[in-house]
């Protein structure tokens, strides 16, 4: 059986050119006028050729070539055909503005902007255009009758949807069970591999649509993995392994994406996961077979901690060879049968109550066809959901080709995409101008349909209703996936989805070279080829890389998506005049483009851009249906003209926090269905008010900022919650207003924006908190659900009933929530948030109780800070009489509330009172007391009051019995902790030391811990107990969870009567020490239990010494190193510390801050006090002292460690044994540093010479050296960065400094006199070099090599040093950032430039004389 092909669907796209030219438009302004016989010869031809198509493309997919030549001639011409109708429209609109005066407001040369303004020159123009067009068609339907094709009726295009439930079938949760054993295996290895410091590699190979990504996503998401990583990362690769940029992706893949974003790809990535565990997924790379590629990203990614992992999928055996060439790869087999068969039942019956026996026996045959293919079951289950008859089954199983390992399964995908209706296979179709694996915003995606004309316009439904019913049937076809909503930081809501990357091989088969998609520079000219329509950029100089391509070529480009930042203007702009999409993200303040060339512009995306305002002669663009401006935060003011933009639809201007007004008109802009934020100006001419809305069909946020300028309470702007006079709006989903102080009294009548029905957001702003009475009888519709309020002036609130989240910040003045009369419950309520209401203390007018109502019965999330004056939460209604014991059944009001955030409220004494409910337990049940039987998140900070978890009486046990964090900050006088058997997370800050003995119940589900409780000079013997109590271990029969311990202030984990808890916490990888004034140990025997530590931290312990306890070897170089797994320790501020204890090899990263007594960071070195004492006596025979040392295994230490940094280390006298493999190296106020020394092992022996003789230099005999120049100092091999701060009398002599450093920072340094290169190294390319008051470094580097990447210099206070060396003035006109003393800048150097051969000689002599100067 011939395989069948996919095409692109030409039908839709002459019905466009149909509708178009019978647009009434045409005929209204007579843009045809002497062209009317053409123009009717045309329309009658049109339908002849829909009358066939359906054949003609059936044909094409049969793979004849006369019909696909045909097809590919149409739409050639249909193309061009549309283009030319555009154009009469707009000649059409372009009059209807000039009759409605348009002209005369723009006030300037109306010629340059509409060249085709005079009628006959037009009529001639487009006269002849029309004719060519016309003989085209012919030639079409002559040829059409030659080929024979034949009458087919179109399929209408359906305006009954089906109801799609495409959430009936859960593909994780198959995946799940199907590749259980698989998810296990992997999850084994990677966990397996903790102790491993080399970067271990697991690909998973496998065909395309076997699987691979979501196996790796079920992988990324277990909780194992989730708890066992440091850092987790994804990135999709896709078509090209391209390092940098691969890099680039990784990075912003991380929460640290915005850090360091001047530097280096690959240097970001090597900082990023420097010494962490992480684990990186590579998401379909199949481009990568060059092992150089791999083996570049690979060296920067073995920076990251012991147990780092990279997860690869793949559908190339050679690439899993080169990528995890020291393991197999994992092979991913197909799917079970009856794990396909399910997928397909539940796509094909997920519409049907029932499953047809008949239909179900054919599913066995289809099952065969798709070979364990998970994509290929869910692509063929979608097409069944669409057919009813058995026959109509067997014709998709015996026209479906079965996979193989050549074809794969892109057979059935191509048959599940010729399954489309036409106008659905042109919208999936257009998705190929996206990058594989890119985040598509379904709102822009309908938008950009629109625009290019995909989705015609319908009475019955608007283009966008219509596109989402386009896009939610391709989701149910299973052509989109993962599906999230998020909200950005400005509370704007917006929907993503992405297309498997099979599937989008599909959509670039359909379009061929009509979508081109560069995400890296492009390395031929020729990748933008004439028949482009829709471009993607998102590499760097995209403007150059257009301007460039753009001068060869002149596609007739309709979409133009740039997702990278334009600096520069676009050349050869009058070949854009084809664009009907355009997204733009301008750098520049100044608008970049020419309107004059956009006349056909329906899509405009100029988001955050740095624009200060729009061009007038923009209100030109009267095609216009989107202009997206949001977070364009330099934007003052709209075009003023903007009401001749009759087309606008939607108008995002959130995040456009300089913009002062909005233009007048906007009551012309009838189209206008979204606008996000209204700013209500000064009234004035150039101003619109609020009264403009009127009769707009409006959908998107509203927000009213600066109400206090309404002028009138009873001009109730802001009662826009429904009174009678503002009927005639009718505003959808969320807009926001601002500066709504301005809005006049007698236009806030007329815009009464709350009753509308379709309005679900609103927000209303005032500047300042100011007298107001504006929202006492607030009653918004029922139809609000979001109702955000900023510094109201009112004391009291209306009915707010209906609201499912209220917000309510800075009302400063509010003194009850709810006015008296209004209902006590609120039966939608799920989020409510007050903040800084500092009046505020009751939660409605008067104290009266509501029998048997519950207030908030759906509530999940309450946030209150700053409220100074609250006591209490709201009460909860008496159920029944007091009961035995002093009890009583109450109700509670949280019943559902999951997050509770309290902070900053000094009154509020207790939670609310917990009603009694029955806790299952052994032998039965208890009752137990829970107000808040659903609580997951309960935070409280700063409750100066609070005491008791209820009002109940003392003594009863409290259960919050599925809470998970529990956080409590500054809360002094509470003692005690709840019940919480299933808490994972607690944090005490600023507690008492008595809350320290409730923490022992939390133990065995606990993953996090803090404690930091109050500080107390002495503590006894008996608060120094154990955490775990004697009865309590006696039963424990499991270790704790414990991975995260943070303690402070906290003597009975370390005091004198402290029993041993630490062989519990097994699983721990961070602890941090704070504040123990009863540590003066090294705690050994603790760490000696801590097998897990990654992370130690400890500060503030004043009266650690250091000193092991008990008596140990004569050499601290015998002792044992513990924790043996340790990688990240962090020593602050501990003035007593001297000797630090014997860290293990595994260490990577170390900082010792404030600890002025430190002698040493290795332990006690041998040799130590002679190198002291003979650095006192005579500090010229140090470099002999320090040759001398006896080699022991402890001057070997940390061979991992790339990470050192010594701050106000003022007693350490000198820093031997650095470790070859350390990268960076901070010294800051440690003066009394006299040597540093590298490791010698594995280096040649040290023949340092000088830059200029290069004459070995060997350490000379102690007899020999006589003065300080003779000091040296060898930095280790690798290292990249090294800084030296405020040390005045440190580090006397020459400092040689190693090939790969990159950044020199060296300021307040008296000691120090030369900088020079190693001997037989390459020289170092530094990229940094700064240096500041070194008042005794006269000689630097002469090497060329040194400075030739350097873009950061100064050098500052540096009397020494009486000139640059020549290479550096040679090379400082290069450098961007640069501060030099004076006496420098005058030897920059300049090059050569004479006028005549005679000047030669002159110029030569005069730089001569200027470099002796």
């Amino acid at each position: 059986m011939a395989e069948r092909v996919v095409t692109m669907a030409i039908g839709p796209l002459v019905s466009m050119l149909k509708d178009k030219a019978s647009s009434y438009l045409l005929d209204q302004y007579k843009v045809m006028e002497g062209m009317e016989e053409q123009h009717k010869i045309l329309k009658r031809k049109l339908p002849a050729i829909l009358d066939v198509i359906t054949d003609v493309e059936e044909q094409a997919m049969a793979q004849r070539e006369g019909a696909k030549a045909w097809l590919q001639e149409l739409r050639t011409v249909a193309y061009v055909a549309n283009e030319v109708f555009d154009e009469f429209k707009y000649e059409a609109l372009r009059r209807e503005a000039k009759k409605n005066g348009h002209y005369i407001k723009l006030g300037f040369d109306v010629i340059k902007l509409f060249p085709t303004h005079n009628r006959v020159a037009f009529r001639y123009k487009m006269g002849r255009k029309l004719c060519l067009i016309l003989q085209a068609v012919e030639v079409l339907i002559a040829e059409m009758q030659v080929f024979g094709f034949k009458y087919q009726p179109q399929p209408p295009v359906s305006k009954e949807w089906r109801h799609t439930d495409y959430v009936s079938i859960d593909p994780q949760e198959i995946a799940s069970r199907s590749r259980h054993e698989d998810k296990k295996n992997i999850i084994g290895i990677l966990v397996d591999e903790a102790s491993n410091a080399d970067l271990t590699v697991v690909p998973v190979v496998a065909m395309g649509g076997l699987g691979k990504t979501t196996l790796a996503q079920l992988i990324y998401n277990d909780p194992e993995i989730q708890k066992h990583f440091q850092l987790l990362l994804w990135v999709c690769v896709s078509d090209t392994f391209d390092v940098n940029s691969l890099a680039k992706s990784i990075v912003e893949a991380s929460p640290n994406k915005n850090v360091d974003t001047d530097k280096p790809p690959l240097d970001r990535l090597q900082k990023l996961v420097s010494g962490q565990r992480y684990l990186l997924v590579l998401d379909d790379v199949w481009d990568n077979k060059e092992l150089r590629k791999w083996e570049r990203l690979k060296v920067c990614l073995q920076h990251g901690g012991m147990g780092s992992a990279v997860l690869t999928t793949t559908r190339d055996k050679r690439v899993s060879e080169i990528m995890g060439a020291d393991r197999a790869a994992y092979n991913l087999n197909a799917l079970e049968d009856h794990f396909i068969k399910e997928i397909i039942e539940a796509r094909a019956f997920s519409s049907k109550k029932e499953k047809p026996i008949e239909l179900v026996e054919v599913v066995d045959e289809i099952v065969k066809r798709c070979c364990g293919s998970p994509l290929a079951a869910t692509a063929l289950g979608s097409v069944l959901c669409t057919k009813t008859s058995v026959k109509e089954w067997k014709a998709v199983s015996s026209g479906t080709s079965v996979c193989t390992d050549e074809t794969g399964i892109l057979p059935i995908l191509k048959l599940s995409y010729n399954d489309l209706p036409a106008h659905m296979k042109q919208c999936f179709a257009f998705c190929a101008v996206f990058p594989k694996d890119y985040k598509i915003n379904v709102e822009k995606l309908i938008q950009l349909w629109i625009a290019n004309g995909f989705i015609l316009e319908y009475k019955e439904d608007s283009p966008e209703t219509f596109g989402k019913h386009i896009f939610d049937e391709l989701v149910s076809r299973s052509f989109f996936l993962d599906l999230e909503e998020s909200k950005d930081y400005s509370g704007y809501y917006s929907s993503t989805c992405k297309i498997h990357d099979l599937m989008h091989d599909i959509a670039m088969s359909v379009m061929e070279k009509e979508c081109v998609v560069a995400t890296m520079e492009p390395s031929e000219i020729e990748w933008l080829p004439d028949t482009a329509r829709h471009l993607f950029l998102s590499c760097e100089e995209a403007e150059r890389i257009l301007n460039d391509s753009m001068q060869e070529r002149s596609p007739a480009i309709q979409t133009l998506l740039c997702n990278s930042d334009v600096f520069s203007p676009l050349q050869h702009l009058s070949k854009y005049n084809t664009l009907h999409a355009l997204k733009l993200c301008l750098g520049t303040e100044s608008f970049l483009l020419k309107p004059k060339y956009l006349h056909h512009l329906r899509y405009l995306d100029l988001s955050e851009s740095s624009i200060k305002a729009l061009p007038e002669d923009i209100s030109i663009l009267y095609n216009l249906q989107v202009l997206d401006l949001s977070y364009c935060n330099y934007l003052d003011r709209l075009p003023r003209q903007m009401k001749y933009m009759t087309s606008l639809c939607h108008l995002y201007t959130h995040g456009c926090r300089n913009l002062k007004s909005m233009p007048p008109g906007l009551e012309n802009l009838t189209k206008l269905q979204t606008l996000t934020v209204f700013v209500a100006g000064v009234p004035g001419p150039d101003c619109a008010d609020v009264g403009e809305l009127h009769g707009l069909n409006i959908g998107g946020r509203l927000e009213l900022c600066q109400v206090e300028n309404v002028e009138k309470a009873e001009a109730e702007v802001a009662n826009l919650g429904g009174q009678l006079e503002l009927q005639h709006l009718n505003l959808g989903d969320q807009l926001e207003l601002r500066r709504v102080e301005n809005v006049k009294k007698a236009e806030a009548k007329v815009a009464n924006l709350g009753n509308k029905k379709d309005l679900r957001e609103l927000t209303l702003r005032w500047t300042e908190v100011g007298d107001s009475k504006v929202l006492d009888k607030f009653e918004p519709h029922g139809g609000l659900q979001v109702l955000k309020i900023y510094k109201y002036g009112g004391k009291c609130m209306g009915m707010l009933q209906n609201m499912v989240e209220i917000h309510l910040s800075g009302c400063e003045r509010l003194q009850v929530l709810f006015s008296c009369g209004t209902s006590f419950t609120f039966p939608k309520l799920k989020v409510l948030t007050l903040e800084h209401l500092l009046d505020f203390e009751r939660w409605w007018e008067i104290n009266e109780a509501q029998e048997e109502q519950i207030i908030f019965p759906l509530l999940e999330k309450l946030f209150i800070r700053h409220c100074g004056k609250l006591i209490a939460l709201p009460e909860a209604p008496l159920l029944g009489e007091p009961s035995r014991g002093g009890n009583r059944l109450v109700c509670t009001p949280f019943s559902l509330l999951e997050n509770l955030f309290i902070w900053y409220c000094g009154k509020l004494v207790p939670l609310r009172e917990a009603p009694l409910v029955h806790e299952s337990c052994s032998g039965g049940y208890r009752l137990v007391q829970s107000a808040f039987p659903a609580l997951k998140v309960l935070a409280l900070e700063d409750l100066g009051s609070f005491q008791k978890w209820d009002a109940a009486v003392e003594g009863e046990p409290i259960l919050f019995p599925q809470l998970e964090t529990l956080s409590v900050q500054k809360c002094p006088k509470l003692v005690d902790l709840p019940e919480a058997p299933k808490l994972s997370v607690l944090v005490i800050e600023d507690g008492k030391q008595e809350v320290f003995h409730f923490v022992d119940r939390y133990l065995s589900s606990l993953t996090n811990l803090t404690l930091r409780l109050e500080h107390r000079e002495t503590t006894s013997e008996a608060e120094c107990t154990s955490i775990v109590p004697v009865d309590s271990k006696e039963k424990w029969n499991q270790k704790s969870p414990l991975t995260v311990l943070e303690l402070g202030c906290c003597n009975s984990f370390f005091g004198p009567g402290a029993l041993e808890p630490w062989d519990y916490f097994v699983h721990l990888e961070k602890l941090e020490i704070d504040r123990c004034d009863v540590l003066v140990h090294w705690p050994e025997n603790v760490f000696q239990s801590l097998v897990s530590l990654r992370t130690l931290l400890i500060r503030n312990c004043k009266n650690l010494t250091g000193y092991a306890q008990a008596p140990l070897e004569p050499l601290a170089s015998e002792r044992s190193q513990h924790p043996r797994g340790l990688e990240s320790l962090c020593l602050r501020n501990c003035p007593s510390l001297v000797e630090m204890f014997n860290v293990p090899a595994s260490l990577k990263k170390m900082g010792i801050y404030g600890c002025i007594k430190l002698e040493s960071i290795l332990g006690k070195q041998q040799g130590m006090a002679e190198l002291v004492q003979v650095s006192s006596s005579n500090e010229a025979i140090m470099p002999a002292a320090v040759s001398e040392l006896p080699s022991s295994p402890m001057n070997h230490f940390c061979p991992c460690l790339e990470y050192l940094c010594l701050f106000g280390c003022e007693s350490l006298p000198a820093v031997l044994h650095l470790p070859l493999s350390l990268k960076t190296l901070e010294m800051d106020r440690c003066s009394s540093i006299q040597v540093l020394s590298c490791q010698l092992g594995g280096l040649q022996k040290p023949e340092a010479t000088t830059s200029r003789s290069r004459s070995p230099i060997m350490p000379q005999p102690l007899a020999a050296a006589t003065a300080p120049a003779a000091r040296e100092h060898l930095l280790p091999p690798h290292l990249e960065y090294l800084t030296i701060l405020n040390c005045a009398g440190m580090l006397g002599g020459t400092l040689r400094l190693p090939a790969p450093l990159k950044r020199l920072f060296i300021m307040g340094n008296s000691g120090l006199t030369s900088l020079e290169c190693l001997s037989g190294e390459h020289p170092p390319s530094l990229e940094s070099l700064w240096l500041e008051r070194c008042s005794t470094l006269a000689s630097l580097p002469n090497e060329p090599q040194v400075y030739r990447s350097l873009w950061s210099l100064e050098i500052t206070g540096c009397p020494a040093i009486k000139k640059l060396p020549r290479c550096l003035q040679q090379q400082l006109g290069s450098i961007k950032r640069k501060w030099l003393d004076a006496r420098y800048e005058v030897t920059e150097f300049k090059p050569l430039k004479p006028k005549t051969w005679k000047e030669i000689p002159r110029l030569v002599r005069e730089r001569r004389q200027a470099c002796r100067s």
